[in-house]
C-alpha cells in the first residue's frame, strides 16, 4: 500500500550493496562474502580495512603499499592540533572528533573532486588522521602533552602509544584490533545510511563522514557501548547484578548492549568478542566485570530472550584496556570509517538522490488571520 508508513524505514529495501550482510543461512555477519569470525581469527584489521574499502583481500604487495600509505598519513597539522588543544575539556569526544574530520575538509585540497580516485585518497587520509585526532583529545582532557603518531607501529600499536605512550602485550592489541574488525562495517546501519544520503546530494565524503560520527553518536546506535560500562558501573559489585537486572527488567527499563534488529538468533560478533574480552579479564586479573557481564546476560535470556549485541562484551574490554568510557564510540569512528568510505563510493557509483516521501498529519488548510485578529 503506497501510504503505508514503515517506522524507522522497518523492513524497507533501499538499495543494493556489496559490501556487507547478515547472510541468514548462517547468521553471520559477512564483509564482501568473508565471514567475521574467519576474518578475526586469521587477518589483521589492516587486511579487513583494505577488504572493505577495495574489495578483495590484500597479497603481500598489496597490504605493504596500504600500510606504508596509512602510515605516511597519520600525522596531524599543527593547526588541528592547536584546534583540538583548545576545545573545551568536557566536550564530548565525539563532538571532537566529528569536528577534527570537519577541519580535514578545510585543509584537503580534493575535498571537492568526487571521483573514484580522489575519493580513495580522502578515504585514506580521514582513516589515517582520525585516529591521531580521538588520542590528541584523549590526552588534552587530562593535562597531558600529545603523543605524535609513529611509523613502525600497526594501526591498533599506534593508537595505544598515541593513547597511553606504551604499546600493551600482544594479546591485548589483538583484542583491540579484532574489536575494530568487528566494528568495521554492518550495512545500512544508522550511520552508513547517513552517510549515503549525505551522498546522495553529492556532497563530498567528509562531510558524510562528519554526519555519519554525529548520528553513530546516538546512544541507540553506536552509543550503547557506553551505556553498557555505565551500567556495570551502577551495579558496582557482581553480588548486586542478580537483583539490579531484576528490579531494571520489573521497572521496564530498557538495557543496553542488548538485542539488534537484524539478528534473529542472536549477534554473531558475539562469541568472538566474547573469547577476547575473556582473554582481557585473564590478563588484567580482575573478574569483577566478567561476573556481573554474566550474570546480567543469563538473566536477559531467561525473562526476556534478548540476546547480546556486539556491544555488550565491547565496552567492558575497552574498560579493562584502559580507555574512558566516553571514548569506547570514537573508537568505533576508527573502526567504521573504513565501512562508511565503502558505502560512499558505493553510493556515488551509482547514484540517486534519497528522498523519502512522507504522509502529512497536521492541520487541514487555513487562513492566515491578522495579527490584530488573533
Amino acid at each position: 500500500m503506497h501510504n503505508e508508513i514503515k517506522k524507522g524505514l522497518l523492513g524497507i529495501v533501499v538499495d543494493e550493496t556489496t559490501i556487507s550482510q547478515v547472510m541468514p543461512e548462517i547468521n553471520s555477519l559477512t564483509y564482501r562474502g568473508y565471514t567475521v569470525q574467519e576474518l578475526c581469527d586469521k587477518c589483521s584489521f589492516e587486511e579487513v580495512a583494505y577488504l572493505i574499502i577495495n574489495g578483495k583481500l590484500p597479497n603481500k604487495k598489496q597490504l605493504k603499499k596500504f600500510i606504508k600509505e596509512e602510515r605516511s598519513n597519520r600525522k596531524l597539522s599543527n593547526q588541528i592540533l592547536k584546534d583540538i588543544e583548545k576545545m573545551p575539556k568536557k566536550a564530548h569526544p565525539m563532538d571532537v572528533v566529528r569536528t577534527a574530520v570537519s577541519l580535514m575538509a578545510l585543509e584537503d585540497k580534493e575535498t571537492m573532486n568526487n571521483s573514484l580516485e580522489a575519493n580513495m585518497r580522502k578515504a585514506m587520509r580521514i582513516f589515517s588522521k582520525t585516529p591521531a585526532a580521538v588520542a590528541a583529545f584523549f590526552r588534552v582532557r587530562k593535562g597531558k602533552k600529545i603523543i605524535t603518531p609513529k611509523k613502525n607501529l600497526s594501526f591498533s600499536e599506534n593508537f595505544f602509544h598515541m593513547c597511553f605512550g606504551r604499546v600493551p602485550n600482544k594479546e591485548i592489541v589483538k583484542a583491540f584490533d579484532v574489536s575494530l574488525i568487528l566494528y568495521a562495517e554492518h550495512s545500512f546501519n544508522v550511520s552508513t545510511f547517513t552517510a549515503r544520503t549525505i551522498t546522495s546530494s553529492l556532497s563530498d565524503i567528509h562531510g558524510a563522514i562528519t554526519g555519519a560520527i554525529a548520528s553513530l553518536k546516538g546512544p541507540l546506535h553506536g552509543g550503547a557501548n557506553e551505556e553498557v560500562m555505565r551500567m556495570m558501573n551502577k551495579i558496582k559489585k557482581p553480588e548486586n547484578a542478580l537483583k539490579w537486572i531484576n528490579n531494571a527488567l520489573d521497572n521496564k527499563e530498557v538495557i543496553m548492549g542488548f538485542g539488534h534488529r537484524v539478528y534473529k538468533k542472536g549477534d554473531s560478533r558475539v562469541p568472538t568478542m566474547e573469547k577476547y574480552f575473556n582473554k582481557v579479564v585473564k590478563i588484567k586479573k580482575d573478574k569483577k566485570f566478567q561476573k556481573i557481564y554474566d550474570v546480567v546476560k543469563n538473566v536477559m535470556i531467561e525473562r526476556k530472550n534478548i540476546h547480546p549485541n556486539v556491544d555488550y562484551p565491547t565496552g567492558p574490554t575497552y574498560h579493562l584496556m584502559g580507555f574512558d568510557i566516553d571514548f569506547f564510540t570514537p573508537i568505533f569512528v576508527i573502526s567504521r570509517i573504513t565501512g562508511w568510505s565503502a558505502h560512499i563510493m558505493e553510493q556515488h557509483a551509482a547514484n540517486k538522490l534519497i528522498r523519502p516521501l512522507s504522509k502529512y498529519s497536521g492541520e487541514k488548510h487555513r487562513r492566515v488571520m491578522l495579527l490584530n485578529q488573533r
